[in-house]
């Protein structure tokens, strides 16, 4: 479950909406090159408009986008097909969950910017972009890599809606905060999560608690539905009040 801090892949601002979009090719039925045709043709005037690199930022996006929803890692396939069955079955209003919990655990540097954000919105109600940018630094490397990444993470973040520009440049602010209610969801959430994490296990409390959920507001669980819910899940019990959650494939 080991995962090198050193590893950012998420290297490019992605909208919510070109996740939902991939994710419908896929449940569409359609294969890698469908859905790559189909995201070159979404993105060619949005996004490297008249670029000829041959990795030019469209194509960095799209690798991104096959790799949260069709060509994940082998271990997050089961990951992944119950994202999409929480796709078809859920309104709306939920997926930017799934989609969120997708790309964590896919790419846990998206993780690993947002505990950064969720703990400074926590602690004084607004993050400074560069006082993200400065503790991401020191958990992956003083590279310009990752600061150039943590910045586009920052502006997806913005683009999703769950930070908002506050009145000074560079600081952010709360954005819209979902609620989080179906238990089939919350175990698909902290299964994604425990995936982000470098040892695969966390208490209960603190793997719902989380400062990298921080758009969302998630229902308390009982550990005995949180394994009902989810196979890939086993749970240990410290003492009367503490349950370490674990994933175990």
């Amino acid at each position: 479950m080991t995962r090198r801090t050193d590893q950012i892949g998420f290297s490019q601002r992605v909208r919510l909406e070109w996740l939902e979009q991939t994710a419908n090719l896929v449940l569409a039925g359609n294969d890698k090159t469908a859905v790559n045709d189909a995201l070159q043709e979404l993105l060619k005037d949005k996004v490297s408009v008249g670029g000829q690199a041959e990795r030019g930022n469209r194509e960095k996006i799209i690798t991104i986008l096959l790799k949260a929803w069709l060509a994940v890692p082998s271990k997050l396939e089961s990951l992944r097909v119950e994202g999409l069955e929480l796709l078809k079955r859920l309104p709306r209003r939920d997926h930017l969950a799934i989609h969120w919990g997708m790309v964590m655990a896919v790419y846990p540097f998206w993780s690993g910017v947002a505990v950064q954000v969720g703990r400074l919105l926590r602690l004084q109600g607004s993050a400074a972009a560069a006082h993200v940018q400065r503790r991401v630094r020191e958990q992956y490397g003083e590279r310009e890599t990752v600061s150039r990444a943590a910045r586009r993470v920052l502006r997806s973040y913005l683009d999703w809606g769950v930070l908002q520009e506050s009145g000074t440049k560079g600081i952010y602010t709360t954005g819209m905060t979902l609620a989080v209610d179906d238990f089939r969801l919350i175990a698909w959430m902290a299964e994604a999560s425990l995936h982000a994490r470098a040892n695969g296990s966390a208490p209960l409390k603190d793997l719902i608690d989380s400062p990298n959920f921080f758009p969302f507001r998630i229902k308390s669980i009982h550990a005995d539905n949180l394994l009902k819910a989810s196979p890939n899940l086993d749970v240990i019990r410290h003492g009367l009040d503490e349950d370490l959650v674990i994933l175990i494939r």
